[in-house]
């Protein structure tokens, strides 16, 4: 054999090894999506208020540690609080990962305890609104902890002229399983009398097997993902975290093009998790709309999330991903503007916004991270990803405090609907600022042709 033909057969080698672990990647998305669509943003909102409700006191308050909350405030607030628990955890994540290349096992470690506390949500039934809350702090910080360590792997399995494609297939394979998962919640709720069951039973039971998707499908990425050596120095991350967070901070400052897109996206995806968390809310509480309505819009939104995905990652390969993220920003203004003036009790406009949403999400959340990793430095990923995670399902929680506190005050969810436009035009204006492959260029990476 020649030494061409031997680095040939390397390279093919190479390759074939690589398309293994994108295809092992991409079912993190397929399995803990389903906590995304069927918790967080069908079941949990209207259920847990419901449930605290029924804990409320004559004047719709609940006062836990003695402290007036309203009831329909109760699950914002708590996403709100899943984000500080994100926040203290995942710079400890990052700096292991970093410095020990072993982000498998603490992959494993944070998506099981998401998907046992999801399961565990089986329990929450009376007035328990406190259980609730609990458990959906632990999942929702658990989710955000292991997304560090996936999103990390995306600079590691795909070279850069692929990430566009397989981050987007990523998010595609996630919203595909969030529909198939919806389909059979659809036919759980809506059939749970011939089931036996109470509509209460039906929501539970709803609840505790996206938790049992979640670990099940968690296997294949488990199986076929690999650990490498790791390239930075230094011991263990215990008692390292924050002091591994700060050098990352001080080190994005030797990047500040870095910075400055991890703001804009900040803002933007502040506003997205947002809309995501509680459009439930907004539709059962302010529009009127019943659970069955819910369900089919928000698979809806997963059926067209898939094409939209797919259908962005190719734009961006004409137009670029940022032209393309910029793009999707001003539809998402547009689609809070239609919201706030969506009349109650009209199931159509209803679809026809869910429409609208579903072929931006997708899109516009896999190009950003695709974005991102053209910007990290080489031997950093999991660091500087665990400050990109803060910014996807970390720090994300100003919008759920500020929706949260609009409600508080003044008792109307199209006035807290409105306070995230905000978010997105302000994304939008720095977003635009950001040179791009200035940006690649000195993060030591290889420019894209179209980036």
């Amino acid at each position: 054999m020649t030494a061409g033909t031997a680095d040939r057969t390397d390279g093919a080698d190479s390759a074939r090894e690589r398309r293994r672990e994108q295809r092992g990647w991409y079912f993190y998305d397929f399995a803990c999506s389903v906590y995304s669509t069927s918790v967080l943003t069908v079941f949990l909102g209207p259920y847990l208020t419901s449930v605290a409700k029924a804990a409320a006191d004559a004047d719709g308050f609940v006062r836990p540690l003695g402290i007036a909350v309203r009831a329909g405030s109760v699950f914002p607030y708590a996403v709100s609080a899943s984000v500080v628990l994100a926040v203290l955890v995942m710079p400890f994540a990052g700096a292991a990962a970093d410095r020990s290349g072993r982000k498998k096992p603490l992959l494993a470690v944070s998506a099981y305890l998401g998907a046992a506390a999801t399961t565990g949500m089986f329990l929450l039934d009376g007035d328990r609104y406190l259980l609730g809350a609990f458990l959906l702090i632990v999942a929702n910080a658990s989710l955000a902890v292991s997304m560090v360590l996936y999103n990390a792997y995306l600079p590691q399995i795909a070279e850069p002229h692929e990430r566009d494609a397989v981050s987007s297939r990523g998010w595609a394979f996630g919203y595909t399983s969030g529909a198939l998962v919806l389909v059979l919640d659809l036919v759980v709720y809506s059939g749970h009398e011939s089931f036996g069951l109470s509509e209460g039973d039906a929501v539970r039971i709803c609840l505790a097997s996206a938790g049992l998707w979640w670990g099940a499908f968690t296997l294949v990425p488990l199986r076929r993902l690999r650990d490498r050596r790791a390239t930075a120095d230094g011991e263990g991350a215990v008692g390292s975290g924050w002091r591994q967070l700060l050098a990352t901070l001080k080190d994005m400052r030797r990047h500040p093009l870095t910075l400055s897109f991890l703001l804009a996206y900040l803002v933007y995806n502040d506003g997205v998790q947002t809309v995501i968390s509680q459009a439930s809310v907004y539709g059962s509480e302010e529009l009127g709309l019943d659970q069955t309505t819910l369900i089919t819009a928000v698979l809806l939104v997963q059926v067209l999330a898939v094409a939209g995905a797919l259908g962005m990652g190719r734009l961006a390969r004409t137009h670029g991903a940022k032209r393309t993220v910029l793009a999707s920003l001003a539809v998402w203004t547009l689609i809070l503007a239609a919201g706030y003036f969506l009349p109650a009790g009209a199931p159509v406009w209803f679809y026809c916004l869910a429409a609208a949403i579903g072929l931006v999400l997708g899109g516009s959340q896999a190009l950003s991270r695709s974005l991102f990793s053209h910007l990290v430095p080489r031997g950093k990923e999991a660091e500087y990803f665990s400050a990109y995670e803060m910014s996807d399902r970390g720090l994300s929680w100003l919008g759920p405090l500020v929706f949260g506190l609009a409600y508080q005050l003044t008792g109307s969810y199209r006035d807290a609907i409105i306070s995230l436009v905000i978010f997105f035009v302000l994304g939008f204006v720095l977003l635009a600022r950001v040179p791009v492959r200035r940006a690649v260029a000195a993060a030591g990476n290889p420019v894209p042709d179209r980036i």
